[in-house]
């Protein structure tokens, strides 16, 4: 059933995984959260099972995102729920185990890149490669960065935002802030909590962010209920959002994303600028799907910016891409086997 040396792309991300086989393209898209008994440490739900608890377990039972800003923060945990996934996707095997590509933001530090590599290596992964997550997703996005043109990629997730400019395959300037979807769902939470007295949990944020939220004055002014307890009276109390109050709660880590393009364009050579200037910027990831931020990122750039087509899954699509050069990349690329003979 499986073949000989499987090759797999991972988008190991803050808010949710993706699996890319070789010849069978995506193949898995959960959400990364685990569901723990915390009495026994046994692994109770993964994936979108798990996000369904969240907020909502009783004491014994936690449901955690192992994985912060775009890197593990409990590698257990991460190590645990990647077995899962590859055991899932690609089957139990002893032998002639996977080659599997992992996602990493651009600004991770050694330490984290080596964490990636082992929690992939010890769920069961043969040899490990990693790759930037601006050039997976500028690849998943049809840009041919092998040239010697300037491309600017931004790359928002859920914990990390990239932004990135490439040329003939390589980063030639770039910056990573910690600045992405889960930010947003916070910057509502926060304003709730001190606009109407309201306490809202994360996923009324998060549906109050895909409903109507924006980045950009909207001409027709969109209405959403949202439940919460009220923290006078400590009852439930339902009232309405509308995209103008949106617009306020998100200003400040939309104008984050928007100052970290300025900063790279700023660094860019001059030559890169003018391709970019002719292209256009183009952004990928779930949080460039927020309303009107490519519109703000253009008002603030001149430049025109683009969403690109199935924005969510462009690293993915980025990963499997590289699988299918990977004797070329294997020389650029971190690996489970340079590490262990460099260590």
């Amino acid at each position: 059933m499986f073949g000989f040396g499987m090759e797999v792309g991972i988008d190991l991300g803050t808010a949710s995984i993706l699996v890319y086989i070789k010849g069978r393209g995506i193949v898995l898209k959960e959400p990364s959260v685990v569901a723990i008994d915390k009495n026994t440490n046994k692994l109770l739900a993964v994936g979108e099972e798990a996000r369904m608890m969240l907020g909502r377990t009783p004491g014994n039972i936690v449901a955690i995102r192992p994985l912060k800003d775009g890197v593990i923060s409990d590698y257990d945990v991460t190590e645990r729920m990647l077995r899962y996934f590859i055991h899932k996707t690609c089957g139990k095997r002893k032998f002639f185990k996977p080659k599997i590509i992992v996602c990493v933001p651009s600004g991770v530090t050694e330490v984290e890149k080596r964490a990636a590599i082992d929690a992939t290596t010890e769920a069961g992964g043969g040899t490990t490669y990693l790759i930037e997550e601006p050039i997976a997703a500028a690849i998943g996005a049809g840009l041919d960065i092998a040239k010697p043109d300037g491309n600017m990629i931004v790359d928002i997730g859920g914990g990390t935002a990239d932004v990135a400019v490439i040329s003939l395959g390589g980063v030639v300037a770039s910056r990573s802030i910690k600045c992405a979807g889960d930010t947003f769902d916070q910057a509502i939470v926060r304003y709730m909590r001190k606009r109407h007295n309201l306490l809202i949990g994360e996923r009324t944020a998060e549906s109050l962010k895909m409903n109507v939220g924006t980045a950009y004055p909207r001409t027709k002014i969109l209405t959403m209920e949202c439940r919460g307890r009220d923290l006078v009276s400590g009852l439930p109390r339902t009232i309405k959002v509308t995209t103008d109050e949106m617009l306020y709660a998100l200003e400040e880590p939309v104008m984050a994303i928007a100052d970290a393009v300025h900063a790279v364009l700023e660094r860019t050579p001059p030559e890169l600028a003018a391709d970019i200037s002719d292209r256009g910027i183009v952004m990928t990831g779930g949080g460039s799907l927020l309303d009107g931020l490519n519109k703000l990122i253009e008002e603030r750039t001149g430049i025109p910016t683009y969403i690109a087509e199935d924005p969510i899954e462009c690293v993915a699509k980025g990963t499997g891409k590289s699988l299918e050069s990977l004797h070329i990349l294997e020389k650029s690329m971190m690996s489970s086997k340079n590490y262990r003979r460099n260590r």
